[in-house]
């Protein structure tokens, strides 16, 4: 069976160039200050508090190392240190525009305090012993980590910058001369290894707060995508949707679909014959009809146009799609059968109509120009769908499909039902038209599903 997956041409490239609107929001991902907020909301009490714990540990640290080595002037900075950091916290929670620069003052006096340790502890006797080596970098690490946890890049890649490019400095002048400081046998190795340990924690906390933003934004996007699709779509479709990358500026996505559309025949000559209001109530009832069908097999009616009703199925695999779509048409045709019988009953004219199946990749999602937003779907697919139909008409169909819905099914069809080609479709290359048919009509009175014969198809009516 050649049909051929080409009979949909590729979809173009997503611009992401557009004229901007004023009033279009900004997408959270893409909002810095969003992504920030979010991951330091409900912190903000926790953070002050552990600008205080790192503080005591400093203090008791330093006591535990050996007070009497430090001068008043260290336990001085410390406690300006304390008081500052905790200053500037209280400032940064306050919000506002200054927020950011009080943060940037606090990530300087985190840098600083750490360099002023490092260095006090290099001139002290730096290297005389793994305790004391081990406190004095004690507050390059805490405050690396307190930085981190600000969730501010920039702010943790600074503070790295700084601690490691003074440790750098006062290493190597160290080298050049010993003199300065003392242990000079084991002030290389000491500080060279504390210097790389520091280095490659910083790369960790960096990395780690990446990621961590990384992952914030796209739990935002998705979010906020879940909440703009929900609007229009089933919560599984606004999930399945959201959860997979798209093109957040533009807010839709390539996916393959299955499409169907049900058309009323003669609607337009009915609507002469009868009174509008009967009109109304006849489309009305086919809507039901098929929005209760496209329910049942996990569809989405994408809109109703005029007598026409267009369906789309866009979750799971493309050969999943099929099969529901396909057992939407069986159940839909079933359903109009039995409302034909019960019009007949009231004596009312019966209605007929055609169904048309294909499936291609498609854009899909909440297309918004700033001033109207609505969920559909764009592409090639979407034109040879309406191609597709007008030759069902023409050929005197009831349920057509084309050759690439036809290919999905892999020769699984229902049992009872074919798939039979119809010469003389008239479709561009390489679009082909098959007529499903060979299921039972559920209603004798009506005209059976018919496998058109070899020939030319008649014009299209209704």
């Amino acid at each position: 069976m050649a049909s051929g997956r080409a009979g949909n041409p590729p979809l173009p490239g997503l611009r992401t160039a557009r004229t901007p609107v004023a009033h279009r929001p900004v997408p959270p991902d893409q909002d810095e200050d969003a992504v920030l907020r979010a991951m330091q909301a409900g912190g903000g009490l926790r953070l002050l508090g552990l600008r205080i714990v790192i503080v005591l540990v400093l203090l008791m640290a330093a006591q535990a190392y050996d007070g009497s080595l430090h001068a008043l002037s260290h336990w001085f900075i410390l406690a300006l240190y304390g008081l500052g950091t905790v200053w500037f916290g209280l400032r940064e929670r306050g919000g506002g525009p200054a927020a950011s620069a009080y943060s940037w003052a606090g990530t300087g006096l985190n840098a600083g305090l750490a360099v002023y340790v490092l260095i006090e502890h290099m001139l002290a006797g730096g290297g005389a012993g793994l305790g004391a080596d081990a406190v004095s970098r004690l507050p390059a690490f805490l405050l690396l980590l307190q930085t981190g946890l600000s969730m501010r890049v920039a702010q943790t890649v600074v503070f790295c910058g700084v601690v490691i490019a003074c440790w750098s400095a006062t290493f190597l002048i160290g080298l050049l001369h010993p003199d300065l400081f003392p242990n000079e046998e084991t002030f290389p190795t000491a500080q060279l290894t504390g210097l790389a340990t520091f280095a490659a924690a910083g790369l960790l906390v960096v990395d780690g707060v990446v990621r961590l933003r990384a992952a914030v934004a796209r739990a935002l996007r998705m979010e906020h995508e879940r909440t703009l699709l929900a609007r229009f779509v089933p919560d599984a479709v606004a999930l399945d949707l959201s959860a997979e990358g798209g093109d957040s500026a533009l807010g839709v996505h390539r996916r393959h679909a299955c499409l169907m559309i049900l058309d009323i025949r003669g609607f337009s000559r009915l609507s002469g014959e009868h009174p509008p209001e009967t009109m109304v109530l006849a489309l009305l009832a086919v809507r039901a009809a098929a929005q209760a069908a496209v329910a049942e097999a996990g569809g989405l009616v994408d809109k109703y146009i005029g007598d026409a009703v267009l369906v789309q199925f866009v979750v799971g695999s493309p050969d999943a799609q099929a099969r529901a779509a396909l057992a939407c048409a069986l159940s839909l045709r079933r359903r109009i059968a039995a409302l034909n019988a019960a019009r007949a009953a009231e004596g009312l004219f019966t209605l007929r109509v055609v169904v048309a199946l294909h499936a291609g990749d498609l854009l899909v999602g909440v297309f918004d120009d700033g001033v109207r937003a609505e969920y559909t779907v764009l592409g090639p697919a979407m034109n040879a769908l309406s191609r597709i139909e007008a030759q069902a008409k023409a050929a005197e169909l009831e349920l057509a499909a084309s050759g690439d819905f036809v290919d999905l099914l892999r020769g699984a069809l229902p049992e009872g039902i074919r798939a039979v080609p119809v010469p003389g479709a008239v479709l561009p290359e390489p679009l082909t038209l098959f007529a499903v048919a060979g299921e039972p009509d559920p209603d004798p009175a009506l005209p059976r599903m018919r496998i058109p014969a070899s020939g030319p198809s008649a014009p299209a009516q209704g």
